[in-house]
């Protein structure tokens, strides 16, 4: 289309390729509805197999979990369950009470037989980063309250390193008054720490528990049990979004709408 404009002798002309612009915005859609198809695959499957009559689960948080939610609560409905879910967060808190699900929490029902749960990055090895949305510490207390944990993801978040897919850092849940001595022995470290800033206010994130969030950019692969246990040892870090040993098994659901599980291998013979 052109379009022209005629005054005191000038012509402005400005033309638009209007078919390449419907283009970008349809594979866009396309895309979004790839990831979405795929984290409600990865959710069914995994309820599916891992959720049953008399479950104490842990409800995680993020994206990935509405579905689990929605798919928890249909086999709750259809097959007359009775599953306990505590949750992990405010959004994990409301979600379970929209879907009418029995909702507990930690001081009622402190061991949990199945913690379900999305992750910004998940390596071969099953160690996770979590905390993009802030709700690490509520994660990894429900997490270790667990027997079995359960990763939902799609596709992007499915790497053979930390790092490979995920290049926003470890998000480490900071004691305000802390985060500046914090951030500089993060950097001692070898790691590049940033504070989270708010989009839709003035300052930085606050999480649920009144703590800021730090992003600790790295570089390369690390010895991630060592460096969680430097962290976590560090005066001021409440908690860290790194999760090495937690989970158990993983469901991705793939770009061609299949799911694949990655399981953390069974030690026999001992």
């Amino acid at each position: 289309a052109v379009v022209s404009t005629q005054s005191t002798g000038l012509v402005l002309s400005r033309t638009f390729h209007l078919p390449l612009i419907l283009r970008a915005t349809a594979s866009t859609a396309m895309s979004a509805n790839l990831v979405e198809d795929a984290k409600d695959a990865a959710a069914f499957k995994a309820v599916q197999e891992n959720v049953y009559d008399g479950c104490r689960l842990g409800v995680g948080s993020g994206s990935t979990v509405v579905y689990a939610v929605k798919h928890l609560a249909k086999l709750v409905n259809d097959n007359g369950f009775k599953v306990t879910c505590v949750p992990t967060s405010f959004q994990a808190r409301q979600l379970i009470l929209e879907h009418k699900l029995t909702l507990s929490d930690l001081s009622e029902t402190p061991v949990l037989d199945v913690v379900i749960d999305g992750a910004d990055e998940c390596d071969a090895e099953l160690t996770l980063i979590k905390g993009g949305g802030g709700c690490q510490l509520q994660e990894k207390i429900v997490a270790a309250c667990g027997k079995k944990m359960v990763v939902i993801a799609d596709f992007r978040k499915k790497s053979v390193q930390l790092g490979d897919q995920w290049k926003k850092g470890i998000p480490l849940e900071v004691v305000p008054m802390a985060h500046v001595p914090v951030m500089k022995k993060l950097e001692e470290y070898g790691l590049r720490p940033v504070l989270r800033l708010a989009k839709s206010k003035a300052g930085p994130v606050v999480s649920d528990n009144g703590n800021f969030i730090v992003d600790a950019g790295f570089t390369g692969p690390h010895n991630w049990d060592a460096l969680e246990t430097k962290m976590s040892r560090t005066p001021g870090i409440v908690e860290t979004g790194l999760f090495v040993n937690y989970a158990k098994v993983a469901y991705f659901g793939m770009e061609d709408g299949s799911v694949s599980v990655l399981r953390k291998p069974t030690l026999t013979g001992f």
